[in-house]
């Protein structure tokens, strides 16, 4: 039987339907036909229906059944609350009322689990429960990194997440360095402080000063690593007696450092460049030549090109502990070759 035969046979039934439940109790009733006529225009809206249902996905229908019921089941506790509430209501009324209350509950029903059907997913559902809380991320701070300064920039750019933690003694230390009578520790000690003030401004990143302290330890390194230890934190520095003392203890480090050489740009043998030769080497007739970021170039044959810019060649690269130094000579030599 072809589609469009079934849809004609459910209008008919529902026609019949209609005629004879109208007629059937009464057969003097003269609304017979227009209860044909009721049947025949539910039938139609049953095919409507139908057509326009086949085009939704299986898991929306099933999302909308779902709202559904929880609609009509929220609807009707909300109707028995005010029932109860409102003792004494006239019976058209309150059928009234109850009807309001399971027709708003169904079309929220549906309407709700429909556009939060995938938040509602059982695979969503599952994930949630395997996904454990977070824990708070801290970082903290020691005296060096603080007046290198680089980890105010660092925080600007939002790669560090958390809270920075800047201990009770590490401000004392920095205090200390700011009220010293050596001109050159008083300016690293004040504009510590100064960086410290910039961290706080930033409206993107959460600081804290902690008064935590651990009156059996006398070194303020040691300090450091037993707080992270405490606090499950990672420290931020550019020490390297710290880095290797914190790693010793099982804390991470964060050293700026090693970020800033991780970043550089990369530089194969072979490659050209453009240089400012600035003074003289320690072999012969070497110049030397700085990248913006302070990597050391090493030009061989460069020294009769101090104070000029020149384009040189990448012959090789060294990476040592202290960095990376770069060698190389002068492109017309490279190309002669």
């Amino acid at each position: 039987m072809s589609e469009q035969v079934l849809r004609l046979v459910v209008v008919v039934l529902c026609g019949v339907a209609g005629f004879v439940g109208v007629s059937l109790p009464h057969p003097e009733n003269p609304w017979g036909l227009l209860g044909a006529l009721a049947g025949v225009l539910f039938g139609g809206a049953l095919v409507v229906s139908e057509r326009h249902l086949r085009r939704v996905a299986g898991r929306t229908i099933l999302q909308a059944l779902v709202g559904l019921v929880l609609g009509l089941v929220a609807g009707g506790l909300l109707f028995t609350a005010i029932a109860n509430l409102f003792v004494g209501f006239p019976s058209d009324i309150g059928l009234f009322v109850q009807t309001l209350c399971l027709l708003g509950g169904a079309y929220l029903g549906v309407r709700v689990v429909v556009d939060k059907g995938a938040e509602f997913s059982l695979a969503g559902f599952v994930r949630v429960l395997k996904e454990q809380p977070r824990a708070e991320s801290y970082k903290l701070l020691d005296t060096s990194v603080i007046i290198d300064g680089r980890i105010a920039d660092i925080t600007e750019t939002g790669f560090l997440e958390g809270t920075l933690v800047i201990p009770q003694f590490i401000l004392r230390e920095l205090q200390h360095i700011a009220d010293s009578s050596d001109p050159l520790k008083r300016n690293r000690g004040r504009r510590g402080l100064d960086i410290l003030q910039k961290i706080q401004k930033n409206v993107d990143i959460r600081v804290e000063i902690s008064d935590k302290e651990f009156p059996e330890i006398r070194e303020v390194d040691n300090k450091l690593v037993a707080m992270a230890k405490a606090l499950h934190a990672k420290i931020v520095t550019n020490d390297f007696n710290l880095n290797k003392v914190a790693e010793l203890h099982g804390v991470g480090v964060l050293n700026i450092n090693e970020l800033t050489n991780a970043l550089r740009p990369v530089v194969l043998p072979g490659e050209d460049m453009r240089v400012y030769v600035l003074k003289e080497g320690k072999e012969y007739n070497q110049g030397i030549a700085y990248l913006d970021d302070g990597t050391m170039v090493v030009v061989d044959n460069g020294r009769r090109h101090i104070g000029q810019t020149i384009d040189v060649c990448v012959t090789s690269v060294l990476q040592t502990t202290a960095g990376r130094m770069i060698f190389s000579r002068l492109k017309e030599e490279a190309e002669a070759a």
